[in-house]
């Protein structure tokens, strides 16, 4: 199973992936790192900091490298889980789960990351306006939120283990408190 693990940059989507990795032995995609090694970006944006990724081409190369990997951890396995962790992710995966944290908060990730203002700002007001969320609901079949304000790497990873460990057993139903939508921060833009 392919799990899209998305959501704006500082809301814990390396973190608690590596955790899960070591945790429950599930394989992980970093894709912002593959996007680099792997060069599959058009320009680097120096004023932003950033690569412009071209989203054909590493759909591509997912496709290759993501059979490759299910094959790899269904070999004497039934259940196998594939991250494919990203602010990306959602243009990828059908499932994804999209981390989310309070502006505020994020702010101050940001800051000890040492973004430039410019880039703090641009991510808060992402943030703050569902950016992600959206773009998930108009691209993926399924979609789960988790709120990652003032929780540590353990409890978000406890939350994700959830939501996939319900899908894999047929119980979503069981999941309504990862609904989209259940978070909203609107009322903090000026």
């Amino acid at each position: 199973m392919l799990i899209g693990l998305t959501g704006t940059p500082g809301t814990g989507k390396t973190s608690v992936s590596r955790f899960l990795e070591k945790k429950r032995h599930w394989k992980a995609i970093h894709l912002n790192d593959l996007i680099k090694e792997e060069h599959l970006y058009t320009e680097i944006d120096e004023k932003r900091d950033t690569v412009i990724a071209d989203m054909e081409i590493i759909r591509e190369y997912l496709i290759k490298t993501i059979d490759e990997e299910k094959h790899k951890l269904e070999q004497g396995r039934k259940r196998a889980v594939l991250i494919l962790e990203s602010h990306l992710s959602h243009y990828i995966a059908d499932i994804v789960i999209v981390l989310r944290a309070y502006p505020p908060e994020l702010n101050i990730r940001l800051k000890t990351r040492c973004y430039s203002e410019e880039k703090i700002n641009e991510n808060i007001e992402a943030e703050a306006l569902d950016v992600i969320l959206i773009e998930a609901l108009e691209w993926c079949k399924k979609i789960f939120e988790v709120n990652t304000t003032g929780k540590t790497i353990e409890e978000v990873g406890q939350d994700i283990e959830k939501i996939i460990d319900n899908i894999l057993n047929g119980n979503e139903k069981d999941l309504l408190e990862y609904k989209p939508g259940s978070i909203d921060w609107i009322d903090l833009i000026p």
